[in-house]
C-alpha cells in the first residue's frame, strides 16, 4: 500500500477516534446526571443508562480496535490479515478501516462464535 493511501487510512481512522472520544464524553455526562425523584422516571432513566452503557462499551471497543490499526500502520503491516497473512481487500479497509482480517478469515472466525 502506498504513503498517501496509508495517510488517507491514518487520518481516516483518527478523525473516527476523535468523533467517538466525543460520543463517550457525552455518554459520560448524560450517566453522570443525578436520577429523576419520581420512581417510574428512574426507571426509565435506568434503563436508558443501560442503552447508554452499551454503546459507551462499544465506542471503547472500537476505539481499541482503531488503537491496534495506527499500531500496524506505524509497524507497516497494515492492510496484511492478522491471521492468513494475505492482503486485505481495499473495499473492505474502506468498509472498515480498523479491520485486522480478510474477508475471508473474519467470516470465518465468525462462524465459530455462532
Amino acid at each position: 500500500m502506498d504513503k498517501y493511501a496509508l495517510d488517507d487510512f491514518r487520518d481516516k481512522l483518527l478523525r473516527r477516534k476523535d468523533e467517538l472520544y466525543g460520543r463517550l464524553v457525552k455518554i459520560e455526562e448524560d450517566l453522570d446526571q443525578p436520577m429523576n425523584a419520581d420512581v417510574p422516571d428512574r426507571v426509565t432513566e435506568r434503563e436508558n443508562d443501560e442503552v447508554l452503557e452499551g454503546l459507551g462499551l462499544a465506542g471503547q471497543g472500537e476505539i481499541r480496535a482503531i488503537d491496534a490499526a495506527l499500531d500496524r500502520i506505524a509497524a507497516g503491516t497494515y492492510g496484511i490479515c492478522a491471521r492468513c497473512g494475505d492482503p486485505i481487500s481495499q473495499e473492505r479497509l474502506h468498509a472498515v478501516p480498523h479491520a485486522p482480517l480478510c474477508q475471508t478469515c473474519a467470516a470465518e472466525v465468525a462462524s465459530r462464535t455462532r
